[in-house]
């Protein structure tokens, strides 16, 4: 036998091997991930878990509020996402929250770390005058550092701006 010969009979023994190994399509799918609002075979939705972040999305205007440029001042549109959110916290007095403030990419880290703590500190004490507990609130500043949207337009910019509304699971 050659060389080439010998070369050509290894790589086909080889592509027969790896072929052997492919995976096979499973028989019957797995069920529908834990959270979904589908019926399954039995009848019952898997509704989201009361006080959960995904009850959270799922009964609140919005679990973020947008801010202008440089800005950290709770404007009207804010104040109903917050009171919605402060309607949801007094139905699950046990629930704490975060508030994440985050800010868009100009800036130094410094000055927009600041300006997030001070976003969030803004939902913070809106949601308190609504008589939400304050030690049931933390507040983190991301600055820049998490953007919503990727970016160097005011579109973008416009998304970063904001305070987000986590709930923090037991």
């Amino acid at each position: 036998m050659t060389i080439r010969t010998t070369t050509a009979t290894i790589a086909a023994i080889a592509m027969l091997a790896v072929g052997a190994c492919a995976k096979k399509a499973p028989e019957e799918l797995p069920p529908p991930p834990a959270g979904t609002d589908t019926p399954t075979d039995s009848g019952i939705s898997n509704a989201p878990i009361p006080g959960s972040q995904q009850d959270f999305i799922a009964n609140v205007s919005s679990d973020r509020i947008f801010f202008d440029f440089d800005q950290y001042n709770v404007d009207a549109q804010d104040q109903a996402t917050l009171q919605s959110q402060a309607q949801w916290l007094q139905r699950n007095p046990a629930v704490r929250v975060t508030l994440e403030g985050h800010a868009d990419e100009r800036g130094t880290r410094d000055y927009n770390i600041a300006l997030g703590e001070r976003r969030a500190n803004a939902a913070k004490n809106y949601l308190a005058s609504l008589g939400i507990d304050p030690s049931r609130i933390n507040v983190i500043s991301y600055g820049k550092e998490r953007p919503a949207a990727l970016g160097s337009n005011e579109e973008a910019w416009a998304q970063n701006r904001r305070a987000v509304t986590v709930v923090i699971e037991r």
